[in-house]
């Protein structure tokens, strides 16, 4: 007989709500649709609306998942009485990748400076500027897509940059 789910309610249902608000904010801003997020993600669009409402039925995996689409991460506190994520003080930060070799890894990457990036991007209506996380996302995704012969030298030094931040020496192909 399979074990029953907790029940959760009070103080975590309110914080599972906050973080998904601060999660659907932090995709608003961004300017990423739901549904591109989702796909980022690897999930389906109702259980992102379900993360961006506080569901805390969703597994954690789904929640660390939508993060990492947003270039997020966790950031794990002692709660105490001082320490509580209250409204308006996130308790997700940036995600801060690893610095490259070859340079400081820019906060935001405009889709209209690397052609190869924005043509990659198309179904992201209305977005101008991804996080390096979403840029390495969308180059490891979709780079059989890429024409790499028309690539300028500096979106080559961009994603040879991203690679080794987010751990890979190179672009899966």
């Amino acid at each position: 007989m399979p074990a029953r789910s907790p029940i959760v309610d009070g103080p975590a249902v309110d914080r599972a709500r906050e973080l998904g608000i601060l999660i659907r904010a932090q995709r608003k801003q961004l300017g990423v649709s739901a549904v591109a997020t989702a796909e980022a993600a690897g999930l389906s669009r109702v259980t992102l609306h379900r993360i961006e409402t506080g569901e805390p039925s969703v597994s954690i995996a789904a929640w660390m998942a939508v993060l990492d689409a947003l270039g997020l991460r966790m950031d794990l506190r002692e709660a105490s009485a001082r320490n509580r994520v209250r409204p308006g003080h996130s308790a997700v930060a940036k995600h801060q990748p690893k610095r490259g070799k070859s340079g400081a890894l820019p906060t935001s990457i405009r889709l209209a400076d690397f052609p190869q990036l924005k043509r990659l991007s198309w179904h992201l209506q209305d977005t101008h500027v991804l996080t390096p996380r979403q840029a390495f996302d969308l180059y490891e995704r979709n780079w059989r897509h890429a024409d790499q012969s028309a690539m300028a030298a500096d979106e080559r030094a961009l994603v040879t940059l991203l690679a080794r931040a987010f751990g890979s020496t190179r672009i899966h192909v």
